[in-house]
């Protein structure tokens, strides 16, 4: 992610030091912010605009060239060939840094007292206020179109305060920086996703790929205020888990024996096993709680969103 000031260019942009972040440009009275949406930008690059732009910078043109048969390499879609003529490929190292070259053309245009938040395609600005904000939707929107050839998605263009906005699935409320809840939506969908009771893996499986995701959200959302959310988003999670094992089960008489088998007495387990409650009530159960404790899923690998932000942000 990088901050930048309008009056930046390509060779002299540079990452601010880390007190310089949006907690810093937030606090100096920036709480606007213009949420600009390009409509598949990587599909439409215009090939000849952005090599003109390269060539600006990067005179060697052996580079150029490289980038030329880069951009023009075509797809092959049912053993049929296409040429392409716009667009940038995507899953490419590359291609990011075509588009922050690309966006760099544009934020000449702004004030100096306009600040950039970019990643990729991904940017949002930060003004002091929102008639400055509407300035600035509209000088953008003009210019991606009419010089970049570029679409803006006008549906989900908009100026709105910095607590409102959505950048790389963070949103920001005061001085802090949290996840947005949409981020949070899309979070308990793939784990509701992983515990499927339709997905016929061994838990032993299907808790290396829950925690495979927990790790990797982790380590990218993790930056964000939420310890507490951590907490509470554990005990969902486990809860979701503890009902995948009780849907493995199936049969009484193997919920039974399970529970026993995890140090359950057998009063308690054959309770636990003949209950007509589902799955969701279930795990809220003792004897499924005692069998299946916190402490018996840590040791089966599950990972801990709450031990993963400890050590993020106490790592010392």
């Amino acid at each position: 992610m990088t901050f930048i000031t309008s009056d930046n260019t390509c060779d002299n942009t540079q990452k601010e030091p880390d007190d310089k972040n949006f907690h810093y440009f937030i606090k100096q009275g920036r709480r606007f912010a213009v949420d600009a949406d390009l409509s598949k930008f990587f599909d439409r690059v215009n090939h000849d605009l952005l090599m003109t732009l390269l060539g600006r910078k990067v005179k060697d043109k052996r580079l150029l060239k490289l980038i030329k048969c880069y951009l023009r390499v075509g797809v092959v879609d049912n053993q049929c060939y296409s040429a392409s003529y716009e667009g940038v490929p995507q899953g490419s190292p590359l291609s990011p840094l075509l588009a922050h070259s690309c966006s760099t053309h544009w934020i000449k245009s702004l004030r100096n007292e306009d600040i950039v938040a970019r990643y990729a395609d991904d940017f949002t600005i930060l003004v002091t206020s929102r008639r400055a904000a509407e300035r600035v939707l509209r000088s953008i929107s003009k210019y991606l179109q009419d010089v970049l050839k570029l679409v803006v998605n006008t549906s989900k263009s908009h100026v709105v305060r910095t607590n409102e906005s959505k950048f790389l699935g963070f949103t920001f409320q005061g001085n802090s920086i949290y996840w947005h809840p949409k981020t949070l939506l899309k979070f308990k969908a793939q784990v509701r996703k992983l515990t499927n009771r339709n997905w016929g893996v061994s838990m032993g499986y299907q808790i290396f790929k829950i925690s495979q995701y927990l790790r990797g959200w982790m380590n990218y959302f993790g930056i964000a205020r939420g310890y507490q959310r951590c907490v509470e988003l554990d005990q969902w999670i486990r809860r979701r888990v503890r009902m995948a094992y009780w849907r493995q089960w199936r049969r009484p008489r193997t919920k039974i024996r399970a529970l026993m088998r995890l140090g359950v007495h057998v009063r308690t387990a054959v309770a636990c096993g003949m209950t007509s409650k589902g799955p969701y009530r279930s795990s809220k159960t003792p004897g499924i709680q005692q069998a299946l404790s916190n402490s018996y899923l840590k040791a089966q690998g599950l990972y801990s969103l709450r031990d993963g932000w400890i050590k993020l942000h106490h790592a010392k």
